[in-house]
C-alpha cells in the first residue's frame, strides 16, 4: 500500500490509520456509549467515569473532526448540545465489538491463570 497522508500526519497501512482514529484511552469508550442512542455532553460526562471535562471536550472535538460522530447545538438557554454516530462511526461499531469481545475474553484468561498459581 502507498503511504496515505491524513491531516499532515504519514500513514503507513490501513491499521495504524484506524487505530489511530480510535486509540487512546477514552475514544472507544465515548463511540460505544453512542452506539444505541443520542447523548447529551453531561450524560456522556456522567456515564464514562475518571475522564475529565477537559478530555472529553478533546475527544469529543477530534471523534468529529475524523467524521466519526455528529454534534448539534440547540439554540435554547442553557445550550443543550446532542452527541450522536454517524454512518462511518456505527460501521467502526463492528470493530470495537470485535475488539471488546475479544479484550474479555483475554481479561477472563488472565484472571484464570492467576487463580491458578
Amino acid at each position: 500500500m502507498p503511504d496515505f497522508i491524513y491531516k499532515g500526519k504519514v500513514y503507513y497501512n490501513p491499521v495504524q490509520f484506524v487505530m489511530e482514529m480510535i486509540g487512546g484511552t477514552w475514544k472507544a469508550p465515548i463511540l460505544w456509549r453512542l452506539r444505541n442512542e443520542v447523548k447529551r455532553y453531561g450524560e456522556l460526562r456522567k456515564d464514562i467515569p475518571h475522564i475529565s471535562d477537559k478530555m472529553l471536550t478533546t475527544q469529543l472535538r477530534q471523534l468529529e473532526a475524523d467524521g466519526l460522530i455528529s454534534r448539534k447545538v440547540y439554540a435554547v438557554v442553557p445550550p443543550k448540545t446532542e452527541y450522536a454516530l454517524t454512518m462511518k462511526g456505527k460501521r467502526l461499531m463492528v470493530i470495537i465489538e470485535q475488539i471488546r469481545e475479544y479484550g474479555l475474553e483475554l481479561i477472563d484468561e488472565e484472571k484464570k491463570n492467576n487463580e491458578i498459581k
